[in-house]
């Protein structure tokens, strides 16, 4: 019984290595392309652990949450703009959470940091990490939801 318990562990063990942990070989070419160093030098350390390293800023940390005036939310790395404020609803989960981006300036990625396959959001401009999107959003509109850390935007209000 021991043998076989052990096996079981070490299966486990050498299932959790597997090609879900590699990076992939391909790299894309974004339209903003910095050094590492550089990066480093235009964001905070907050933005950079977020955007370049596809962190996760802590629930309710973020002032973004609050708003609800009229205006667009960009990239804090490269200012593209991704997402509008109507489209953006209160999700409960403690980060900017929105049904939809502008068309064609989030890129959808396969992210598998925690073990599974989860749809990782990306600006398309920068490649900087945004969050995730997940199927529970309103159901009378998309039924996506954008769960978006705020550090990773940058709010500018409509004129």
């Amino acid at each position: 019984m021991n043998k076989i318990f052990s096996l079981i562990i070490i299966f486990s063990f050498f299932s959790c290595v597997g090609n879900a942990q590699k990076k992939s070989e391909k790299s894309k070419e974004y339209k903003v392309s910095k050094t590492d160093a550089q990066w480093k030098k235009e964001l905070t350390e907050q933005q950079y652990y977020v955007l370049r390293q596809a962190g996760t800023e802590r629930p309710h940390s973020s002032e973004l949450n609050k708003i609800k005036s009229p205006g667009t939310f960009v990239c804090a790395a490269c200012k593209t703009p991704l997402y509008e404020t109507k489209h953006k609803f209160i999700s409960g989960t403690g980060w900017p959470s929105f049904d939809r981006a502008i068309k064609g300036n989030v890129e959808l990625d396969v992210d598998y940091k925690i073990g599974y396959a989860r749809t990782e959001l990306k600006c398309n401009t920068c490649g900087g990490h945004l969050g995730h999107s997940f199927d529970d959003g309103p159901q009378e509109t998309t039924g996506k939801r954008h769960c978006i850390n705020g550090v990773a935007l940058e709010f500018i209000p409509k004129q």
